[in-house]
């Protein structure tokens, strides 16, 4: 089984899955617009300092994240078929907590 482990300050993120319309139109990939949400599947080590010290990731597996339209690279894992972005940190505009 093929694993994607991302290196650094990146993240390997499940895009959420694209929705109907209000109406309940279903329209065809090609017209639809990306989820910009996802959840984090796999987290790098960090990034180093000048001096070469670690410093740790802010996200965990499993966090719901939203990012840019442009942001990272698309990958697909050829053994099943997934498709997953490969983000640097820098590019996720934040993470969703829950209340309550």
């Amino acid at each position: 089984m093929m694993k994607i482990t991302p290196l650094k300050n990146r993240v390997l993120v499940k895009r959420s899955k694209a929705e109907t319309t209000k109406g309940g139109i279903i329209l065809p990939e090609t017209a639809q617009e990306k989820p910009k949400e996802g959840e984090v599947v796999a987290v790098g080590e960090g990034s180093r300092d000048e001096e070469g010290r670690l410093h740790p990731m802010s996200l965990r597996i499993g966090d719901r994240i939203l990012f840019s339209s442009y942001a990272g690279s698309e990958v697909k894992n050829s053994e099943t078929d997934e498709e997953y972005l490969i983000l640097a940190e820098e590019d996720i505009l934040g993470v969703f907590n829950q209340v309550g």
